[in-house]
């Protein structure tokens, strides 16, 4: 039995030395699966406008939930497998109402959805999440076509509930995943999906609705791909190291000691009180409304801007949309190397790398909305400004978005569903107060008031996370090491305990 144990002793130690930390692992492949959940999951999220130009016509009709003009021809055509396809006569109001339904169900679920990744891991969460998404895009050309808008906004709210819960279980799988010293990469390679996944969706969603598959196929890819990363998922992701069937003991090893625990506590009660008490969480709260805010601005605002004053249409040019995403995606490989490089060679500490990476990516963003405000009417000169924007915006990830993961591994879900929903919920009254100044769209004066107050944002939130932001890891993180019984005092205890029963059965008596 001894020579047994010396002998997977030996293996261990053996295949330790084997064990490369540079070298591909399933640590490694496991971020690849969540990347391409998340790829996913923004190009369903950003089809829905480009899916309406091809979906509507509107006419003055009276009627804005029936198609304009559709015959049916076989059931076919009548399930929209084969052409003509349906146009309906919504009107804007009804458009927005379709697209803003989806961001009702994700903001509904935002905190649940962290409990839930918590108490039942990522790997249940994720497949459901994609499994349902898939299920309500394939059926969603019919039920818009028997349902009108509403039904149609119906599957949206269960799209953004579905979708609320890929943040949370993101975070939390990293919290299980990502080594302190590979944080930043691993981090930055899965959220680097939500510019990918803006970059392919336009083109592919425009060249899907303009094909013989019409804007039914757009939804019906999107729900194919979406299973087939669900099955992915089911089969092939983890929630922790320690529940994976492949991974090496050396890999598994080097995960649990550079997070400091292991999977055993994976079902403890969540500390709310602890959580909520911690100051490191409001500072990434604040950070993340922010940045939330800005970000609005420059997705939704600034297209109107450059229609209205600048006289470009910037959406009808898909390189001019897609570029600053697709430097952004680039951009966010460098900076989660250098992040993690500060880190590794101790030139700075966790904490002033969060902060310097949040820096890095506010300030030069508040001064590109800036100058966006006195750009002239060069197309390339604003475009050169949006790239410069978005190629430094993406560092503040490694900023407050990673700051979950460095405070509470175990509980970097929760925390992130906390902050996602806050942020979202602050950031929703940016559409209102960009109305409320815009009193006039073409006015130059009132969009640099829209940008002022965006890049205002930035830097203030930017330097309340600087003042209170702290990466330092909690200790109510890891559970209560139980006590280990002193062996010469073991006889001692045993006998006390005998003579309390004995005194407590003569009692009785």
């Amino acid at each position: 039995m001894e020579d047994n144990v010396e002998t997977q002793n030996q293996d261990h130690k053996t295949e330790a030395t084997k064990f490369k930390v540079a070298g591909w692992g399933y640590r490694h492949q496991q971020c690849f699966i969540l990347f391409c959940t998340l790829t996913i999951a923004y190009s369903m999220r950003s089809c829905m406008g480009v899916a309406l130009v091809a979906m509507t016509d509107f006419e003055d009709k009276g009627n804005d939930s029936k198609p304009v003009e559709f015959k049916t021809e076989g059931v076919l055509n009548s399930l929209m497998v084969v052409a003509p396809y349906p146009i309906f006569n919504w009107q804007k109001k009804v458009q927005d109402t379709v697209i803003a339904s989806f961001f009702w169900g994700y903001m509904l679920l935002q905190i649940p959805a962290g409990h839930l990744a918590h108490r039942f891991g990522t790997r249940y969460l994720l497949t459901g999440a994609m499994m349902i998404n898939c299920v309500v895009s394939i059926l969603f050309p019919i039920a818009t076509y028997y349902g009108g808008w509403v039904l149609s906004a119906i599957c949206r709210v269960l799209q953004g509930l579905s979708q609320a819960c890929i943040m949370p279980g993101l975070h939390t799988a990293l919290g299980k995943w990502a080594p302190l010293h590979e944080r930043g990469r691993m981090s930055a390679f899965v959220y680097g999906g939500q510019a990918l996944g803006t970059v392919f969706g336009l083109p592919i969603t425009g060249f899907i609705a303009s094909s013989p598959m019409g804007w039914p196929g757009i939804f019906r890819f999107y729900g194919l791909v979406s299973g087939m990363i669900g099955f992915l998922l089911w089969f092939m992701a983890a929630d922790a190291p320690a529940q994976h069937p492949k991974i090496s003991a050396a890999e598994k090893k080097y995960i649990e000691d550079e997070l400091g625990s292991s999977d055993k506590n994976k079902r403890m009660a969540v500390p709310w009180g602890k959580i909520l008490r911690h100051k490191g969480l409001y500072a990434i709260i604040i950070s993340h409304v922010g940045h939330t805010w800005a970000q609005i601005t420059l997705y939704s605002e600034v297209p109107a801007f450059m229609d209205k004053v600048m006289g470009v249409n910037i959406k009808a040019n898909g390189l001019l949309t897609a570029l600053p995403f697709l430097v952004m995606w680039f951009t966010n490989f460098f900076f989660s190397w250098m992040t993690d490089m500060l880190i590794v060679k101790n030139i700075l500490s966790v904490t002033n790398t969060r902060k310097f990476a949040n820096s890095l990516g506010n300030i030069p963003a508040a001064i590109g909305l800036i100058s966006l405000a006195y750009a002239p009417k060069n197309i390339y000169i604003v475009e050169a400004i949006l790239v410069f924007t978005c190629a430094f915006k993406i560092a503040a990830h490694l900023g407050f978005q990673v700051n979950h993961i460095d405070i509470a591994p175990n509980y970097a879900g929760t925390m992130m569903s906390l902050s996602n929903f806050i942020s979202n919920l602050c950031a929703s009254f940016c559409p209102i107060v960009t109305g409320y100044i815009l009193t006039d769209v073409t006015d130059r004066n009132l969009w640099k008031q829209v940008f002022f107050v965006s890049a205002g944002m930035y830097l203030i939130t930017n330097l309340v996370y600087v003042v209170i932001g702290t990466a330092e890891k909690a200790d109510w993180n890891d559970p209560p090491q139980e006590q280990p019984v002193d062996e010469e005092s073991q006889p001692m205890v045993e006998k006390l305990n005998g003579n309390r029963i004995k005194e407590k059965e003569e009692s009785q008596c």
